[in-house]
């Protein structure tokens, strides 16, 4: 399993919110680069980005931040926010993003989203965040009657590269992932599924190495910064056997 350090940009600075409440943010550092540069250097493998003023407003907001990112590190990116249509896009693939994702659009506008994935193969994911198990957009403010299982399975045969699902309710809650829903969405599609919202501890990750459902890894933020996992800790932790967990 990968660990994907979380940089959530919000006015250009590195944040963590509480359960997505853009008014419940703490800033954890003003340099984006440097943050980045800090997790490459500690033996992160990828980076994930989102762009939280971007999620809302439909289109990127802190394209300074992400640029500085992509300037300061070598080790992959992903990234979401703001990322609606096919201009945008291309704009960040070429400007060497490694992968884009798309959660709005996975249930707006689903046929830009397996249109995306068929001409970049690799590099188009889809985000699902889900509050009681139901489908949140647009930075989470707007709830769907969509059951996140459900979304997943719409896009089983479109070639996506990864589904980041997120718990709301525990993200940046420190109270653990949810490891049910999480599994059961990872058993239900055969896209690999990215784990995120909760995490704070090594047991937490063992506890998602040992969940039985084929993760691919998993997002960890407000825990890295504050110190309660440590980054190169965590990834021997996840290359170890599932013995060791």
């Amino acid at each position: 399993m990968n660990l994907y350090p979380a940089i959530d940009l919000k006015d250009g600075a590195c944040v963590r919110l509480l359960r997505g409440d853009m008014a419940a943010a703490t800033v954890f550092s003003e340099d984006p680069g440097a943050q980045a540069r800090a997790f490459a250097e500690a033996g992160c493998r990828w980076l994930h980005i989102v762009d939280l003023n971007g999620a809302f407003a439909g289109r990127p907001v802190n394209g300074a931040a992400v640029d500085a990112i992509l300037d300061a590190v070598t080790v992959p990116v992903q990234l979401g926010g703001g990322i609606r249509d096919r201009a945008v896009l291309e704009h960040w693939l070429e400007r060497g993003l490694r992968r884009a994702i798309l959660g709005t659009a996975a249930v707006r506008d689903p046929d830009f989203v397996r249109a995306a994935a068929a001409a970049h193969p690799g590099r188009v994911a889809v985000g699902i965040d889900a509050r009681g198990g139901r489908v949140a957009v647009a930075g989470w403010a707007e709830a769907t009657e969509i059951e996140a299982v459900e979304l997943a399975k719409r896009f089983e045969d479109a070639g996506v590269a990864a589904i980041i699902y997120t718990d709301i309710d525990r993200d940046g809650a420190m109270q653990g992932p949810n490891l049910a829903a999480t599994a059961a969405l990872a058993r239900a599609v055969s896209i690999p599924v990215i784990a995120s919202g909760g995490v704070s501890s090594l047991d937490d990750l063992r506890a998602l190495k040992a969940c039985g459902a084929p993760l691919d890894g998993v997002i960890s933020g407000r825990a890295l910064y504050d110190g309660r996992i440590d980054l190169a800790e965590a990834v021997a932790l996840l290359d170890g056997p599932d013995d060791a967990a």
